[in-house]
């Protein structure tokens, strides 16, 4: 036979804090009166009333001036009224889950919602809560729901959904699901304990292993019940007891696997009674015993302990971790990496062992903050230690910019680049470097002081200094690259070419005539560039830009010859004739005997600057790259020679 646990046995938080509350508050009084059953087990009831905690079920039974303590349920407003008027001390006991449900209900009913709660009307988590409500209804299950839906006021009401810490998953989802459709003005709040889930959840996949299920817990308790429920739908032998008195040889199995979980109010002291009546040959899985397993999750835990446990469930705000103690544990997503882009549900995954920092411990609300960007950190001093000694590259995100420089994160470690080594120009913003991932040298490291600097230009310099070499070594007229505009001069463009940087001389920048080189290209422009001209003993390299087959005279010829008609735009006027333009650079000459059928004073007698018009190509000087046309030619239809003046 091998038995497992489940790790959620036994006490929750909320009421491992009232508890405690109740005998600390025994032992230093004498006598305390707790308001109502403080947890839902009468053998626990029973202990603590030895102690001195002295149960009262009416406010009749408690003496004027006595110290009361509020239980784990919670109570309604009117009672703590009632002891300010008696003078009784209060220690509230509350469960934090349930005072928050107080709050939320409160609010909503001074906004004039009505309560909806899902829960067992006459629980006294649901009584207290309905003793903070306006107007409420409880709701305990789907038909239920469904008959209120049914009512014809029950649209039209403002209302406000709250739930009893310990409601069922499943029926809270059911129930929002059918609220949803039919009220439209309404509000939701989530308030299913987190610890319920995890129990229920456990419960769940320990029965659907199990050839038996044992339940431990006070039949008056709610999620005792729900635990019962739970392991019947999946386990055909499940025995609900209170104690050990109650596990007969006859009821457990001598084989097979068997289960074991308790309810939120079931003490530790009845489960190891529990264990005790099991064989104790009888080990649990991993080779430990049921009461040493349950000593560790009782475990207190300290800030700046590290902890190793296992994701439960990755959300928008948190990752849920369990480390098999009662607390429950959570790292927030600003403690998950330094790696502002850091994707948290594509790097975890339910089921992931992890690693973390206890950051924070609150035993008021049973949480547990953890870090794990703090456990990185640990480990990453000693990578960039490592990497600072054998002068190896390091990779990082860029975080932030300051007046300084930029700090990057690496392996956890912040790490600080002076302006002067992030390789960025005075003229342009650092700032383009935020969010990137970058390679870097460490330079300087104080383990004490925290500081570590870093040098993203040393890298670039090594990188540029092994480009230049492999650029120089095989380079030759003709070369054609791939480079990028460093800088502009009146002469020209200087273009680094990966490493060596060439430059174009403003006459192979355009076959046009330009004034400076802005006209064509920008700094930061990718262009391609080939080499006209080598100096290797000075390190100088020409380039070039333009393309002979962008060669405007090239274009033009490839389009048209002696003979052939044109559509030109008209350019300028001289005393001699127009000149026009046949394609983009190439421009022809109209002779003023060639304008018109007739003689004419001037060119612009008939012709306007801007004018399209048509003209026949009459001579092509190559040599000179000259082209006459002819407007007369056309409108004669006689083939004309050019007039020279």
């Amino acid at each position: 036979m091998s038995i497992t646990v489940a790790k959620t046995a036994g006490f929750c938080f909320g009421v491992r804090r009232a508890v405690e509350l109740a005998e600390r508050q025994a032992q230093a009084n004498g006598v305390i009166y707790a308001y109502g059953e403080i947890i839902h087990n009468m053998h626990e009831i029973a202990r603590l009333e030895r102690q001195g905690v002295r149960t009262a079920h009416t406010l009749q039974e408690i003496p004027d001036g006595a110290k009361v303590l509020i239980r784990a349920h919670g109570v309604p407003r009117w009672v703590y009224q009632m002891l300010q008027e008696k003078n009784c001390e209060v220690f509230d006991a509350t469960c934090p889950f349930v005072q928050k449900i107080h709050r939320i209900v409160d609010e909503q009913s001074r906004e004039g919602r009505h309560i909806l709660i899902l829960g067992s009307a006459g629980h006294p988590e649901v009584v207290g809560i309905q003793g903070w409500c306006g107007g409420s209804d409880v709701l305990e299950n789907e038909a239920q729901v469904r008959a209120y839906l049914d009512r014809p006021d029950s649209t039209e009401r403002t209302l406000a959904v709250v739930a009893q810490t310990t409601v069922n998953r499943n029926l809270w989802n059911i129930s929002v699901g059918l609220i949803k459709k039919r009220c439209t003005n309404l509000k939701i709040f989530d308030t299913i304990c987190k610890a319920t889930d995890e129990r229920q959840s456990e419960a769940r996949l320990l029965a659907g292993a199990s050839d038996q299920m044992i339940v431990i817990g006070d039949k008056k308790s709610s999620n005792t019940k729900r635990l019962y429920e739970i392991s019947r739908t999946l386990c055909n032998n499940v025995l609900y007891i209170e104690d050990a008195a109650e596990l007969t040889t006859q009821g457990l199995r001598r084989n097979g696997r068997v289960g074991i979980t308790a309810g939120a109010s079931t003490p530790a002291w009845i489960i190891k009674e529990v264990s005790n009546m099991m064989s104790e040959e009888t080990k649990i899985e991993n080779g430990e015993d049921f009461a040493a397993m349950l000593e560790e999750s009782f475990k207190t835990l300290n800030t700046g302990e590290k902890v190793t446990g296992t994701v439960v469930a990755v959300s928008s705000t948190d990752v849920q971790v369990d480390l098999g103690v009662k607390h429950t544990a959570y790292i927030p997503l600003s403690e998950l990496s330094d790696d502002p882009n850091y994707d948290a549900a594509a790097n975890i995954h339910p089921g992931d062992e992890i690693e973390a920092v206890v950051v924070r411990v609150n035993d008021g609300e049973g949480t547990v903050t953890l870090s794990k960007k703090r456990v990185d950190q640990l480990k990453g001093w000693e990578t960039v230690e490592k990497a600072y000694e054998e002068h190896s590259v390091v990779e990082g995100i860029i975080v932030e910019e300051n007046r300084g420089g930029v700090v990057a994160t690496a392996y956890g470690v912040r790490v600080f680049i002076p302006a002067s080594q992030t390789g960025i120009p005075k003229d342009q913003p650092m700032s383009q470097l935020v969010k990137t991932k970058q390679s870097f040298y460490i330079t300087e490291i104080n383990r004490q002081r925290k500081r570590v600097v870093g040098s993203i230009r040393q890298i670039q310099q090594e990188a540029r200094k092994a480009a230049a070499e492999q650029i120089w070594s095989t380079i030759e007229v003709g070369n054609e690259y791939e480079g990028t505009v460093k800088s502009l001069t009146s002469y020209g463009a200087f273009v680094d070419i990966g490493g060596v940087d060439g430059m174009v001389h403003i006459s192979e920048l355009s076959w046009g005539r330009i004034k400076h080189p802005s006209e064509v290209v920008n700094v930061g422009d990718k262009v391609k560039v080939f080499v006209i001209g080598l100096d290797k003993d000075n390190k100088k390299i020409s380039l070039g830009y333009k393309r002979e087959e962008d060669n405007p005279w090239n274009v033009f010829k490839s389009k048209y010859g002696v003979g052939d008609v044109a559509e030109v735009k008209i350019l300028k006027f001289m005393p001699f004739g127009a000149f026009a333009e046949i394609v983009p650079g190439v421009d022809g000459l109209i002779h003023i005997s060639q304008i018109a059928d007739h003689r004419i004073a001037k060119p612009e007698d008939v012709l306007e600057v801007g004018q399209q018009v048509e003209a026949k190509i009459i001579d092509i000087n190559d040599e000179k790259k000259k082209v006459s046309l002819s407007i007369r030619a056309l409108l004669t239809g006689e083939d004309e020679g050019e007039d020279e003046e």
